[in-house]
């Protein structure tokens, strides 16, 4: 039922740089409530102390007693391997998970050169803080696979949504865009996953969602009159003329400066906003309202430009907290959030 209600934004960042590992650029939160009390906040960032020179970005996390205020916690939770194609440059988008004995999984976003398409891959951790990397790929594509949202079934299985790509010729680096949209998959063990066929949603043909979906994140009903609930991100393309700066993703000569060169890309007349979608089954959705959207460029808010890659936290009684990575309107980017308002 909170789902449909209206969100209020909460004042101020959740989380921004501040130190070597993070200052460049912080973005894409996952949250996870702590079973012996507090919040612990995973996100992607990339700073001066990065481990490579070409390293795009890796896991890190912060830690909060009441989900408003976090401490970034020392080191690196799951960093790219430079060794492995899919995961060479970037690591991003972390979704944890529990799993049994008491263990914790994350799902990931992968990525290697500008002509490797994008992957799910996992870690595994006892505490939530040494991760070790699961060997092999969780999910892919017959394009590229983003941004994983984990959900637990009823039955025992897992689900995972995540945003598709299907390329032309060319591929990731410059392929057109021939379908995109929300997919999911199943799994009985939650390694083993099988795409389920079609899209869940796909972008319409409209200016707010012409750049393509970033996340979507999927809440099953909890009574018998329930919906299915959706909140996802939509990017809006720039507007025709406009010079777009090469995002890192499609040149990996870009690497060294990661940080300066995407946010130059991000910042060049692209909007993303947060949108809710519903349904009755979980297979046919129909769109629900813009739910976070930032005033615009030159504007205030720490959400001005974007809002987008939200992650949400049950507050119990059916309500939420949502934190979702925002970027203001001099190309800063941190964690934001919102709360359902009580109805």
């Amino acid at each position: 039922m909170g789902i449909r209600g209206r969100w209020v934004k909460e004042e101020g960042w959740r989380l921004v740089g501040s130190r070597l590992l993070d200052r460049a650029k912080l973005q894409a939160p996952g949250i996870i409530r702590v079973p012996g009390g507090g919040f612990r906040l995973f996100y992607t960032a990339v700073g001066p102390a990065k481990p490579f020179p070409t390293c795009q970005g890796y896991i890190l996390s912060a830690f909060s007693e009441d989900g408003i205020s976090f401490e970034p916690e020392p080191g690196i939770r799951v960093a790219p391997q430079p060794g492995l194609a899919h995961m060479a440059l970037r690591v991003i988008a972390p979704a944890v998970t529990p799993c049994e004995g008491g263990r914790w999984r994350m799902y990931f976003e992968a990525r290697g050169a500008a002509t490797e398409p994008m992957v799910i891959c996992s870690a595994i951790s006892d505490d939530m803080l040494d991760w070790q990397h699961e060997p092999g790929i969780r999910l892919q594509g017959p394009g590229s696979v983003r941004a994983p949202r984990y959900l637990s079934l009823a039955d025992g299985r897992g689900r995972l949504y995540c945003c598709g790509i299907e390329y032309g010729t060319g591929g990731p680096a410059g392929g057109e865009v021939l379908s995109e949209g929300i997919l999911s998959a199943h799994s009985e063990d939650g390694l083993h996953f099988e795409l389920e066929l079609g899209y869940r949603l796909q972008p319409l043909a409209i200016e707010c969602e012409s750049g393509g979906f970033s996340a979507a994140e999927v809440v099953p009903p909890t009574g018998t009159d329930d919906d299915w609930a959706m909140v996802y991100s939509a990017w809006q393309d720039v507007s025709p003329g406009a010079v777009v700066p090469v995002h890192p993703s499609r040149d990996s000569a870009l690497s060294e400066d990661f940080a300066a060169a995407s946010i130059a890309s991000d910042m060049a007349g692209f909007r993303s906003r947060i949108y809710t979608a519903f349904s009755r089954d979980g297979a046919v959705w129909e769109r629900g309202n813009c739910v976070v959207e930032g005033a615009g460029y030159g504007e205030e808010g720490v959400d001005a430009v974007h809002a987008e890659d939200m992650s949400l936290l049950a507050l119990g009684g059916g309500m939420y907290r949502m934190y979702y990575a925002a970027c203001d309107k001099d190309g800063h980017w941190g964690v934001a959030s919102a709360v359902m308002e009580a109805e």
